[in-house]
């Protein structure tokens, strides 16, 4: 009984991909100018103190609808379409709200990106 010989087979897209892994060497961070990386990081923080209240507000809302359900036992009771509002509130307020913090949170992060002079 003779043993036949094992061959990988690999699609070209992996040949592909391994080779240009090997080819590069290793990857660096780029290195900013001093100003670039001295705004960049003014613009960090800036952006992170005005995230705060958008991700605080997000978390009021996530974690408050519990609270109001159990201060609110009746909403159980309360019925539109057949199903009860609290779980109406709980499939359906949730997206609309976090779209909207969401794009205020875009639109302050935009502001603080606009150089001082266009402001």
């Amino acid at each position: 009984m003779s043993r036949t010989r094992r061959v990988a087979v690999t699609s070209p897209q992996t040949r592909l991909a391994r080779s240009r892994r090997q080819a590069r060497g290793r990857w660096r961070m780029p290195r900013l100018q001093v100003a670039d990386a001295e705004r960049a990081a003014v613009l960090y923080r800036a952006q992170r103190r005005r995230g705060i209240p958008a991700l605080v507000a997000m978390f009021v809302l996530v974690l408050g609808l519990p609270v109001v359900f159990a201060a609110a036992p009746g909403l159980d009771n309360v019925r539109l379409w057949g199903i009860p509002l609290s779980w109406l509130m709980i499939a359906l307020l949730p997206y609309p709200v976090m779209v909207a913090l969401a794009r205020w949170q875009l639109r302050r992060a935009e502001d603080a990106e606009r150089p001082e002079d266009e402001q």
